[in-house]
């Protein structure tokens, strides 16, 4: 197969993600004309058609959907590649990026912080707090070295992990919820509430949720009695006074974890990652 070059790629995503030729050119700044020969050549080279076309719009064929989900991938390395090739060339002191959502390190960071510092390896470490759809993509994009990430929830394609902390799932509630007061749940407890839809997290949620990006946007309309949420049983350290925190017991266990780039080689990166097994360990023998 002939080589595939990264603009043509970009091309095809800005349509798969679009599904309209008009507005993917106008998201690439280009004319509408030379997008839809490009996106005809890539599908002679390719041998395959990648997207059907009617009067009613486009549509990925089968092949069109796996190019879209290997395109994110590809384009992402290659922003990666250029980023950590930048970082690694300018004269400011060395600095590790952690990423994870608010409250999403089980409660960990900080002890990890403190003892990593202690170490030879140690270098300055950066905390980037961002929604829950952002954390794979800055690692994945060289953005950030290291993520906290839940499993299952989580894409953990092409990144390495090391599990920390397993835990139950609660539901989330107004304090004033009929359900509120209950000592456990169930799932099917919740039938009928809507469970938030994760912006760019592919069938989260309900389909009848409000569209959400960030945990407080989440916890604000919880409290507005407009959904419920399940979510990891660490959201009790970092709960408002106006919500209540539910064990639902045949929720699926949650894996906070830490994942990096596969086959990534920097001896702070190790550090960091041994230092927080550590104190996952410790925590686990103290509870």
């Amino acid at each position: 197969m002939d080589r595939v070059e990264t603009r043509e790629l970009a091309y095809f995503l800005a349509v798969a993600q679009e599904l309209h030729f008009g507005r993917a050119a106008a998201r690439l700044g280009i004319a509408q004309p030379p997008l839809s020969r490009a996106i005809k050549q890539l599908e002679r080279r390719l041998g395959v058609v990648l997207l059907d076309r009617d009067s009613r719009g486009v549509a990925l064929t089968p092949a069109g959907e796996v190019l879209a989900r290997e395109a994110v991938v590809a384009l992402d390395a290659v922003t990666a590649a250029a980023r950590r090739t930048r970082r690694a060339g300018l004269p400011a002191a060395p600095r590790l990026v952690v990423v994870m959502k608010p409250g999403g390190d089980a409660g960990l960071l900080r002890e990890i912080l403190a003892a990593y510092e202690a170490l030879p390896e140690a270098v300055d470490v950066e905390v980037m707090l961002t929604g829950v759809a952002e954390r794979a993509r800055l690692l994945r994009d060289g953005t950030a070295d290291v993520a906290f990430l839940h499993d299952p929830y989580e894409d953990l394609t092409g990144f390495d992990t090391e599990p920390l902390v397993v835990e139950g799932a609660v539901a989330v509630l107004p304090s004033g919820h009929a359900l509120a007061g209950r000592s456990d749940l169930r799932m099917s407890d919740l039938d009928g509430e809507p469970l938030p839809r994760w912006r760019g997290v592919p069938g989260s949620g309900r389909p009848d949720a409000p569209e959400v990006g960030d945990p407080s946007e989440v916890m604000q309309l919880i409290a507005l009695g407009r959904m419920a949420a399940v979510v990891p049983e660490s959201a009790r350290l970092h709960l408002r006074r106006d919500l209540v925190c539910v064990p639902v017991v045949d929720a699926a266990p949650v894996t906070v974890l830490l994942a990096w780039p596969e086959n990534a080689r920097s001896p702070a990166l190790a550090a960091f990652v041994r230092t927080a097994a550590g104190c996952a360990q410790a925590q686990s023998r103290s509870a």
